[in-house]
């Protein structure tokens, strides 16, 4: 973001320094509405915790949520009190469209998956505009036939989706475009506008919805929030009024008004007797069943809808506009107001702010998928709400009561209060936080808002998330299962991005974080390191069924993995926790003990990966590193396994300019005599006393012969490398998988470039051959490392074989290029990410807006899992900024090149400056 002295700042800017430094509350409101809360964790009070056939699709119309909201192109206060969203009916369907359709784990044949097409066209930082396309066809939604065929359906065969249904056939459909401009940080203009696609005429039913969130019947205490038309207008106006956010005004212009209660129909669920007529499901029983008293002829609620009316005609467009405000229409602003051109304006400023974030050397296509990739991370912020301690109680799991009953989850965690808006992997399939996804989502979140970066990570560190024992939160599923330790990593890389266009870098911030990070750190060293030799488990690390065995459940071998990528977690962990403790003892004496601290821990987790024969990980015949079974006789043996467990051990460096050691004698004194005294540590690993590149020294599992075994592997396209980036899993195993015998049982992994055909995990698992955007992020990181300390001289072949030389930052380079080119068109206009799917690659009603799926195919690059998981493969915009704005002799000189740290926020073509490596 520009300093507050640039006058060239776009309005977009100036709205986030006012949101910073005056406390203006332009974020206030925005896209925190879940699209999905039925079939989640928080709403489960099932007996044996079966959350996805607890709270099911079909009942969510007619059962009022406990814990969140949701709704379709949705938006609400950050406190997701007052809500607003879109409904639709096209005359054909069987129940009112209020929220997106998709299959649950055990109804697909690839696990949970949205049978839904809409997309994430635009977003501010500050939401002031944003921008939703949804596709919705005219004949009636197939729902059976989506879940029928998805049932009969092997792992083997394809996912069915909603286009295979016919739905589009001839194009009828809908394209609703949805778009909201705040002009003020407490008025937003709501613009929708339904284009008929299709060869005929077409009605649609078109119900702006505003509702409470439900917390009366749950809170005896609570004061009923009230919606109601305001009587006099000369428009229909609705009044919400709540009892935290006042009074709320919705303008709806000449629709017919439909109010109920956003109250639960027992009648309908469970056969019991309802206690008003008006219910949940009121809105959806009057347009689509014709039930005109299912909605209150008093015209009051705490669930309206505005109903239009509309008949569009072949190739037409309808549009309607609403206002959603804190002035009364009394007010003077709301006379003759121009909405068309006040959304119109909000549109040019949000041009200018990409404008000025996106550097001109990116083609307009990628400049495309740049913008869409953060849109769609800023369209999955969500209010995230759930106190476990009350939901143990509801449960009668209260765990401290004598009496209680077993909690199905989390009844370690009951000390957790979430009432926050926190960025989602994605706010269908994943409508919940995961702390690991979340470091990711922050390196590309903070090109558009450094500070609500700054805000997730130190979230995820307070005392209402973290564990007294110090454990990160994973997710919502299993809060005590086992991330990988990136915290740190987002951390410092925030920190020095936060400096690099600030001048000065938010060490108080940088303190707290590393307080508790400590206590993480220490978490990991009690808990993960059984026997005190500094290799680690940690369970499934995230790689879901990459190896052999499921790495969360006792081994059917008995004893136990000591893991390569658990282990190397752990060393970049180190790594990062030194380059924070560095940072702050520059100013801060206090920290020179834990900067020696980290550097002889990084040393002896190295040194323990490095160890050769048969208990090491390290494999002197393939190059490579494994997992080691340890096994109750005492006997141990490596799963040659190649995957992206051994490629992690590279991902563990870190440059470092000296200045520390120089600055502090004291801990350049007492790292000699460490070395000096142990010269067996760095026998098998880089020694940490080589100089390289304008004096910079190296912290890396990897000597320089290891790193050359290692990438001669990675850059092979035979085995991990993929014209699309990083396999998961090497190619090598599609005709050679490894397999393994246990008790007259086989256990093996096979290459795989789509899904996975295994049960473990859900049977959604995509870890054995996919593309995966985060650890590729990794790599290119490491590559960068490695270079600001080799430099040019260091050239392997790149693809090995190729007879190609390049050094490591052409390396790091050419992946960056391999993946962004998943979503740009090549030379015949193809996109690789839709895959084989005509309607997607050609129609220009569909060729240009993007999905950033999960992971993507390992050979043709077609996304696959969670189509709308932008998380954390929104992190392409980073990758693509980066090579946009960094230059080889940015990252070998004097500055150096930490974590993709380049300066954010200019439009030059220039080369900007980047932050320096540290200590």
């Amino acid at each position: 973001m520009p300093a507050e002295s640039d006058h060239s700042a776009s309005a977009e800017h100036v709205r986030l320094l006012a949101a910073r430094n005056a406390h203006s509350p332009w974020k206030k409101w925005g896209p925190y509405l879940s699209e999905r809360q039925w079939g989640t964790v928080r709403e489960d009070y099932s007996e044996g915790g079966d959350a996805w056939n607890y709270f099911t699709h079909d009942q969510a119309r007619s059962r009022a949520y406990r814990w969140g909201e949701d709704g379709l192109a949705g938006i609400s206060d950050d406190g997701q009190r007052l809500c607003f969203a879109v409904a639709l009916w096209n005359g054909q369907d069987a129940i009112l469209k209020e929220r997106l359709f998709g299959l649950t784990n055990c109804e697909s044949n690839h696990g949970e998956d949205v049978k839904e097409y809409y997309y994430y066209l635009d977003s501010t930082p500050t939401h002031s505009y944003m921008k939703y396309l949804y596709k919705y066809p005219q004949a009636a939604f197939p729902y059976a036939d989506l879940l029928e065929k998805s049932r009969t359906r092997s792992r083997t065969e394809f996912e069915y989706e909603l286009i295979d249904t016919g739905v589009f056939n001839d194009d009828r459909y809908f394209d609703v475009f949805v778009e909201y401009a705040k002009t003020t940080p407490e008025e937003i203009i709501i613009q929708i506008t339904a284009c008929n696609r299709g060869p005929e005429a077409a009605d649609l039913h078109l119900l702006p919805t505003l509702w409470f969130r439900n917390e009366w019947t749950w809170q005896t205490d609570f004061a009923r929030p009230s919606l109601q038309q305001v009587a006099g207008s000369s428009q229909n106006v609705i009044k919400a009024t709540h009892e935290v956010l006042g009074d709320r005004y919705l303008y709806c212009g000449d629709a017919a008004l439909l109010f109920t209660e956003n109250e639960t129909n027992n009648e309908r669920l469970f056969n019991t007797a309802n206690q008003s007529p008006y219910v949940k499901d009121g809105i959806h029983r009057c347009v689509v069943n014709g039930e005109a008293s299912a909605v209150n002829p008093a015209q009051v609620g705490t669930k309206v809808a505005a109903h239009f009316r509309l008949n569009i005609p072949a190739g037409e467009q309808r549009v309607v506009q609403l206002r959603l405000s804190d002035l009364p229409p009394t007010s003077s602003n709301h006379q003759a107001a121009n909405l068309t051109e006040q959304v119109a304006q909000l549109r040019r400023e949000a041009d200018e702010f990409y404008a000025a974030i996106t550097p001109k050397k990116l083609s307009a296509d990628q400049a495309s998928v740049m913008r869409q990739a953060l849109s769609g991370m800023l369209w999955s912020k969500q209010f995230y709400h759930y106190d476990i301690n009350k939901w143990l109680e509801e449960r009668g799991c209260d765990p401290f009561q004598a009496n209680r009953k077993a909690a199905p989850r989390n009844g370690q965690w009951h000390h957790m209060y979430n009432g926050d808006v926190i960025s989602m992997p994605d706010k269908w399939e994943y409508p919940w936080y995961a702390a690991w996804d979340l470091a990711f989502h922050v390196t590309a979140l903070t090109l558009v808002d450094p500070d609500f970066g700054k805000e997730q990570l130190k979230l995820m560190l307070r005392e209402r998330y973290i564990h007294p024992n110090g454990q990160i939160p994973a997710y919502e599923w299993n809060f005590g299962d086992v991330n990988p330790p990136v915290h740190a990593w987002a951390t410092i890389f925030t920190y020095r991005l936060d400096k690099g266009v600030n001048g000065e870098g938010d060490k108080e911030w940088l303190k707290s974080c590393f307080q508790k990070l400590l206590l993480n750190f220490t978490w990991w060293v009690n808990r993960k390191d059984r026997s005190g030799r500094n290799v680690f488990e940690g369970g499934f690390l995230g790689l879901d069924n990459i190896g052999v065995f499921d790495r969360s459940a006792p081994l059917p071998t008995g004893g136990y993995l000591e893991q390569a990528d658990g282990t190397a977690w752990m060393a970049l962990f180190c790594q990062n926790m030194l380059d924070i403790t560095c940072e702050l003892a520059l100013t801060d004496s206090d920290y020179e003990d834990m900067a020696l601290k980290f550097t002889q821990h990084f040393l002896w987790i190295a040194s323990s990966m490095g160890q050769v024969g048969e208990g090491g990980m390290w494999d002197e015949e393939d190059g490579f590193y494994y997992d080691v079974l340890r096994l109750p006789n005492g006997h141990s043996q490596r799963l040659k396994v190649r995957s992206m467990v051994g490629l992690l051990p590279l991902c563990a460096a870190t440059t470092y300019s000296g200045e520390l050691l120089t600055l502090r004698p004291n801990i350049a004194k007492k790292l000699k005599y460490f070395l000096e005294a142990r010269p067996e540590i760095v026998a098998s690993i880089h020694d940490p006393g080589l100089i390289g590149v304008n004096g910079r020294r190296l912290a890396s599992i990897l000597d320089e012969t290891r790193l050359r075994r290692v990438l001669a592997k990675m850059l092979d396209e035979n085995e991990f490398l993929s014209e699309f980036g990083l396999r998961s899993l090497s190619k090598f195993h599609e005709q050679h998988p490894y397999s393994m015998d246990v008790h007259g049982q086989t256990y093996s992994v096979g290459y795989l470039p789509a899904e996975s055909d295994t049960g473990m995990f859900g049977g959604n698992s995509n870890w054995r051959g996919p593309i995966w955007m985060p650890v590729n992020a990794l790599v290119i990181r490491a590559l960068l490392q490695y270079y600001s300390f080799y430099g040019d001289a260091f050239q392997v072949e790149c693809p090995t074989g190729s007879g190609q030389m390049m050094n490591l930052y052409q390396v790091a380079e050419e992946l960056g290029r391999r993946l962004g080119s998943i979503f740009t068109k090549d030379e015949a206009g193809i996109r690789p990410v839709f895959g084989g799917n005509e309607k997607f690659q050609h129609d220009p009603e569909w060729r240009d807006y993007l999905l950033f799926y999960e992971y993507f195919h390992g050979d043709n690059g077609a996304g696959l899992g969670a189509s709308h998981q932008t998380g954390w493969t929104g992190i392409i915009a980073r990758i693509l900024h980066l090579f946009a704005t960094l230059t080889p002799e940015m990252v070998a000189g004097e500055g150096g090149a930490a974590y993709f740290a380049t300066q954010n926020g200019s439009a030059s073509s220039e080369p900007l400056q980047t932050t320096p490596v540290g200590a």
